[in-house]
């Protein structure tokens, strides 16, 4: 099948319309405290598959247009139980009055109310609910990934438990930035004004194939409908040195126009300390880092969204993120001889002053058509550019601590501009036998990076041109897919999805004359198939194939010296990755969730620690040099063990397979991995709450690496006073100090390298929040409005 014949067949759904009629659904939810605000309403299919949401009006109202059919409608708020009811729309029809129960306890002069789980599971997806957990408070959105239950965030990356790298998305938008880019702009963020976050480990056709392990979904608050609200939190974060952040977020709804703007500033700085144990043949380096990093960082958020019609929603949304994380950095490698004495020691010390800069633009559209078709349309633009100017100074001395002379002085000015724009669609089409989806997006980037490399040991800075380069990269790529939904005898459920995506890319470094191409075209197939008993016996299998592509920065052959004995450098033959995804899950009464999963990796790629004994330095590089395979059995347990005491409990047992398929000089290895965690809240009284946090990960083996041991106890309590309106958190964090990257290590050319990282695990924070508004603006009755898709960068 050429390429022709395959883009005709993945576009020819998008000709495909029929005709329907919609009707108007009507209700007005209360409780026995009066009219409830902001409850979610949902309406599903019978395949299962989501047709509409809104919540309610500050009357209680709601109202949504949708097509002739029959549906499940689930009515869910905060603290109540969830209504449910089977409706057939063959007319416009108003349900009248419906009534959430609320789930009160009386202990003694106690009060609880039951509120909403911190993890649901769904047919293709996890989703953690961030506000339910204490430990965010005042927290950013990368500390709230770090709390996702099998989301590890270490070493400048964002992975499963036990399955590789995973893309970030916000709202549906692929963010197009990662390693350290994604994480300042995750940091940007405030963990508040996330609603919840979906783990999606095999996602379906609709969205990109990109990332080893899947896909994380950030899904932003929307505000209460039909009234004002703002919201202000100032927080102190303590370790060795301290940062403050004020975060303020407005929201305002009335009629057919919805606006938000947020607003967030950090000042202060963090500590990082590093140590890096080579051991060379003649004997050991032992090097240590202890490092001053600038928190300091400005953002903001606007949203705008206009309903035109009762079928038509518009929307702009734009981002803007300023962030100088300059750092201080003092390096000293102790060298050893054969005898394990010190013979000397170099003292690097730098200042490297650092700037970013990012904004990106939506415009969004979202319409329902008629036979109950939907479509949205997105056009989103990337804006990102760095700097990076690092000094360092290398001074060697005696073991006793005599000078004896400046080794290397050197002055190191990069920076990298990234530009990405896309256009997307989505078409929802349900037919009289399954629900049919199916789209298309185009993305295209481009990126430059430079770098200059001053030798300032004279006093005068003189360009070194071997050392400076300028690397341009420009990648492509043009996807369709189409994916089906179907539901039969009740229990079954089945989904296909096929997803075609074609890429182009170029590099071209202008220092080493160095032009590399790359074209490729690929089928990413997803299956879905799932099979409920009843209500206490829940099925599920998926396979998904994924594609894990280089970042920018990856890609740039040149070198970036870290300090005198270390420097970093890109490949840019790198070839993306390829995985093959299998996962079943198995949901008893939905609390006690089991998991089985099995990932197969192709010319699997990553980073190289090696050494070069002549010269003891240490090159850390990038290539494809594995093929491997990983597996995990898991338990997961969710449970009100009293009327005060909620658990959410998990533990998986993973293991690993690798073969390399390049001589890298280097034997593989493999072994077990055995994980735990425990969340435990406790409510103590009225607005009163304590929670235990604890994660163990053990000692692990892996392809070319292993990694020491990860614990980490957090400890944090919540009180709200003034009727809720003004919240104080108090959190620590990393009690022990245990939870940080230790003892990374590899060996390579017969070299052992041990690597260790800790910047402030261990902190303490105090974060007051003040919420205040109006909830009674005279409104006309209107539909909710839309968000979909955003962007990628340079992993490093």
């Amino acid at each position: 099948m050429n390429k022709a014949t395959l883009f005709i067949f993945l576009l020819l759904p998008l000709w495909c319309f029929s005709q329907s009629t919609t009707f108007q659904l009507k209700g007005k939810v209360i409780s026995n405290s009066g009219l409830l605000a902001e409850a979610s309403i949902e309406l599903l299919t019978q395949q299962g598959i989501a047709a509409g949401t809104t919540v309610t009006a500050t009357d209680g109202t709601f109202a949504m247009l949708i097509p002739g059919n029959t549906y499940k409608i689930k009515i869910s708020a905060t603290g109540f139980a969830v209504w449910e009811k089977n409706i057939l729309m063959e007319k416009d029809t108003d349900i009248g009055l419906i009534l959430l129960s609320e789930p009160i306890t009386n202990l003694g002069e106690v009060t609880i109310i039951t509120s909403k789980k911190i993890i649901e599971q769904k047919t293709d997806r996890l989703i953690y609910h961030v506000e339910n957990n204490l430990t965010n408070a005042g927290g950013d959105a990368l500390s709230a990934l770090a709390t996702a239950p099998g989301v590890m965030v270490q070493n400048n990356a964002i992975s499963l438990l036990g399955k590789g790298i995973t893309r970030v998305m916000i709202d549906g938008r692929l963010i197009e930035l990662s390693g350290e880019e994604l994480h300042n702009f995750l940091r940007s963020l405030a963990a508040s004004d996330i609603k919840n976050i979906e783990v999606i480990t095999n996602p379906p056709a609709k969205y990109d194939a990109g990332g080893s392990g899947g896909l994380i979904n950030i899904i932003l608050k929307k505000g209460l409908r039909d009234a004002w609200k703002n919201t202000t939190t100032v927080s102190y974060d303590q370790n060795t040195h301290a940062f403050y952040t004020l975060r303020n977020s407005f929201n305002y709804s009335k009629n057919k126009i919805r606006f938000s703007w947020t607003e967030n500033g950090r000042l202060g700085s963090s500590r990082e300390t590093e140590t890096l144990n080579i051991y060379y043949p003649n004997g050991l380096w032992e090097l240590k880092d202890d490092s001053k990093i600038r928190k300091d960082n400005l953002s903001g958020r606007v949203t705008f969204d206009y309903t035109i019609s009762d079928k038509t929603t518009v929307g702009l949304q734009y981002l803007n993120d300023n962030g100088n994380p300059d750092s201080q950095s003092n390096t000293a490698i102790a060298i050893h001889n054969t005898t394990n004495t010190i013979d000397r020691i170099i003292v690097n010390k730098g200042l490297n002053d650092k700037h970013t800069n990012s904004q990106t633009y939506n415009a969004h559209v979202l319409s329902q058509l008629d036979s109950g078709k939907k479509i949205a349309i997105d056009i989103d633009h990337l804006a990102f550019d760095s700097g990076f100017d690092k000094g360092f100074v290398a001074t060697a001395y005696a073991s006793d601590g005599t000078f004896q002379n400046i080794t290397q002085s050197a002055r190191n000015l990069s920076g990298q501009n990234i530009k990405n724009t896309s256009i997307k669609a989505d078409m929802e089409h349900p037919l009289p036998f399954f629900e049919l989806s199916y789209g298309f997006k185009a993305s295209f980037t481009n990126s430059k990076s430079a770098v200059r490399y001053f030798n300032t040991i004279t006093g005068t800075p003189e360009l070194d041109p071997n050392q400076s380069n300028e690397f341009a990269y420009r990648e492509n790529n043009q996807a369709v897919y189409i994916n089906g939904n179907k539901k039969w005898k009740e229990k079954w459920e089945m989904q296909l999805g096929l997803r075609l995506e074609n890429t182009q890319t170029s590099g071209y470094s202008q220092t080493l004359s160095q032009q590399t191409k790359n074209n490729y075209l690929k089928l990413f197939p997803t299956v879905y198939v799932s099979y409920q008993e009843n209500e206490n016996h829940n099925f599920n299998f998926s396979y998904g194939k994924r594609i894990n592509k280089p970042g920018f920065g990856m890609l740039n052959p040149f070198r970036s010296y870290i300090n005198s004995n270390s420097y970093s450098e890109g490949n840019p033959f790198l070839k993306p990755s390829f995985h093959d995804n299998f996962n079943f899950t198995y949901t008893y009464k939905k609390k006690l969730r089991s998991n089985i999963f099995f990932n197969a990796t192709t010319d699997g790629y990553g980073v190289l620690f090696t050494s070069n004994p002549a010269t003891n330095t240490q090159i850390i590089s990038r290539g494809n040099y594995y093929n491997g395979y990983s597996y995990g059995i898991g338990e997961n347990y969710a449970a009100e063990i009293t009327n005060w005491w909620e658990s959410e409990n998990s533990v998986y047992l993973l293991g690993s397979k690798t073969n390399f398929t390049t001589d890298i000089d280097a034997v593989p290895v493999n072994g077990f991995q055995f994980y735990f965690s425990t969340s435990n809240t406790f409510s103590l009284g009225e607005g009163t709450k304590l929670q235990l946090d604890y994660t163990y990960n053990s000692p692990n083996k892996s392809g070319l690496y292993s990694v020491g041991y990860v614990s980490g106890l957090d400890i944090a309590v919540k009180q709200q006073l003034f009727k809720k309106s003004l919240q104080m958190t108090l959190l620590i964090n990393d009690v022990f100090n245990t939870a940080f990257l230790k003892d990374y290590t590899s060996v390579v050319h017969g070299i052992r390298q041990v690597y260790s990282e800790n910047e402030s695990s261990r902190f303490f924070r105090v974060a007051v929040t003040y919420t205040f508004g109006n909830n009674k603006i005279n409104v006309k009755q209107r539909e909710l409005g839309n968000e979909e898709e955003k962007k990628r960068a340079g992993k490093s």
